[in-house]
């Protein structure tokens, strides 16, 4: 059965907090399965383990900040 118009709109305004609920989830199941994760913080990927620590992979360049709706051009 098709999804009306209303009910589209509804879905597609949560999927930005849909998505850091997964993104969440898995996370804390590929700890809690006893492997590592990439995590990006203040421009450097840290490794981090199950058993929380953290190891520093590479440095990047720090990320942009951009307010909601603001489109930019990438150089």
């Amino acid at each position: 059965m098709p999804l009306s118009e209303k009910s589209m709109q509804f879905l597609e305004e949560h999927i930005p907090e849909l998505a850091q609920s997964a993104a969440t989830q898995a996370y804390w199941q590929t700890l809690a399965s006893g492997n590592s994760v990439l995590q990006s913080e203040n421009g450097v990927i840290y490794e981090v383990f199950p058993d929380g620590q953290r190891v520093i992979v590479k440095k990047i360049t720090p990320p942009t900040p951009v307010n909601v709706g603001e489109k930019r051009v990438l150089k």
